[in-house]
């Protein structure tokens, strides 16, 4: 087995073992890259010499001895819109093609203090705004399983990264299901974390109170790794909050006895595959062999997430992306005569499609006629999406559903119907609305041999239970075992 095909964990106690060096797994990644990038395109920038740098000095700590974390020496990939000093980053938009960060995100710091190896920066929808990362300015992420589909986003590149063995584990952040969604389509395993959990400082944000930075890796206890290095209480993140501590150990069960799983009707109704459906719900029945009890329940406020997300991201990301004026950083139209010049033509020559789309979207909602009737109704759909779920987790543990009502879309079919794409997400925006945790994981395949994913959403702060759940049913599973034919 190649380095490159090993789980984090596995790479990390061969390092530990003096099996392979860090250098090595940085060396074997980068033969990987150089192999299946042109095809794939996971990366908006790929920076060997600086990873090989790193490698080296963690390996001189490993060699002295130094206090190591559980995964030093292991390459990890980070979604374009997470900052790194003098790293491009640039949300895979032309209006950011130049913007060098003065300083880190606080994971990143998390990831350098664990002594990670980053290898670049993730391909990924222009600002985090799409579902399928062909938004890109950098050009469509392929998905490993089938190059004529999609990969899924936002974080697409970070997904498909992990499944082409391009890089070990990534980070990408999910604002309405872009770590899940691609996680699903690509066949890997995706932690969205509670809102709170993970520092967004550095996040390039896209709408900042439904942004969240994840872990996506090979399975549930590379995720659980990783997860527990990036979470925690962070000073310049007044919303973060300190997290339960979990180790390893702790997740490892092989019975849900005693847990009390609800899967919401509302999630099988119009719109869902048949193979979708078929394979979650053959997965309950997995659960329910583990020991779990399982009971359907109603959840008709299903039917309000699409319109309450949209709403209230848009109106967030007009006012975030005001910032991206073309004076202070970042994309300048050298066709300007005066100040109206330079931000109209530097905002419309720098902006992609769909991010004006999601602008001027914003920028109507809340405008005076329309403040009342559309941002302050999504924002009381918020409130009752919140009381839903509270009420469901008064009865269950944890819940159960699809994580995309589709398998991985043809290329090219998301962008030509913006609808069908936006419908997409109706299974994963709630969460982000409510601000609870998601484990995204393989459960099955459909009729053309590509990935189905499921997710198990939990209470507030408790990704504890669902990660336990997801390697308990990895444990009896081989889903996410399975791999696409490279090339």
């Amino acid at each position: 087995m190649e380095i490159y095909e090993m789980t984090a964990l596995q790479v990390a106690e061969k390092i530990r073992n003096k099996e392979i060096s860090a250098v090595d797994a940085v060396e074997s990644v980068a033969k990987s890259v150089e192999k299946r990038e042109e095809t794939y395109n996971c990366y908006a920038s790929f920076d060997k010499e600086s990873a090989l740098e790193n490698a080296e000095r963690v390996q001189k700590k490993i060699d002295a001895g130094e206090v190591v974390s559980e995964l030093a020496g292991v390459p990890i990939a980070i979604k374009d819109n997470i900052c790194e000093k003098g790293k491009l980053t640039t949300c895979a938009s032309k209006i950011l093609y130049n913007f060098k960060p003065p300083y880190n995100a606080t994971v990143v710091n998390e990831l350098n203090d664990a002594d990670m190896i980053i290898l670049g920066k993730a391909n990924m929808d222009e600002f985090a705004m799409g579902s399928t990362t062909e938004t890109s300015y950098y050009g469509a992420t392929k998905n490993p399983w089938d190059i004529t589909k999609v990969p899924g986003g936002s974080s697409g590149g970070a997904a498909a990264a992990v499944a082409a063995d391009e890089s070990i584990v990534a980070l990408g952040s999910d604002t309405g299901g872009s770590i899940r969604q691609p996680s699903s389509f690509c066949g890997v395993t995706g932690l969205k974390p509670t809102y709170g959990s993970v520092s967004r400082y550095g996040l390039i944000a896209y709408a900042s109170s439904l942004d969240q930075i994840g872990p996506i890796g090979k399975d549930v206890l590379d995720v659980t790794a990783v997860f527990n290095i990036i979470k925690g209480r962070d000073v310049k993140d007044g919303t973060s909050m300190v997290s339960e501590v979990f180790s390893l150990d702790d997740i490892k069960i092989d019975s849900l006895k005693g847990k009390k799983v609800g899967i919401p009707n509302d999630y099988f109704g119009e719109g869902i595959d048949e193979d979708v459906a078929k394979n979650v719900l053959s997965a309950a029945d997995t659960l329910k062999s583990l020991g779990a009890e399982v009971e359907h329940f109603d959840m008709s406020i299903v039917k309000y997430a699409i319109p309450t997300y949209y709403i209230i991201a848009c109106a967030e990301a007009c006012s975030n992306l005001s910032r991206f004026d073309g004076i202070k950083y970042g994309y300048k139209s050298s066709d300007t005569h005066n100040l109206r010049d330079v931000y109209f033509k530097s905002r419309s020559e720098g902006f992609g499609m769909e991010v004006k789309k999601r602008i001027m979207l914003g920028n109507f909602v809340l405008s005076s006629g329309y403040f009342d009737a559309y941002y302050k109704k999504a924002l009381q759909a918020k409130g009752l999406i919140c009381k839903a779920f509270n009420e469901a987790f008064d009865k269950y543990d944890f819940i159960l559903g699809p994580v995309a009502p589709t398998t991985a879309l043809k290329m090219g079919e998301g962008l030509s119907d913006p609808l069908a794409m936006y419908l997409g997400d109706i299974y994963t925006v709630m969460i982000n609305i409510a601000g609870l945790p998601s484990l995204a994981l393989p459960c099955g395949f459909d009729k053309d041999n590509m990935p189905v994913g499921m997710q198990l959403i939990g209470k507030p702060f408790d990704e504890r239970t669902v990660l336990s759940a997801g390697y308990a049913f990895q444990s009896v599973t081989d889903f996410h075992k399975k791999k696409p034919n490279l090339v």
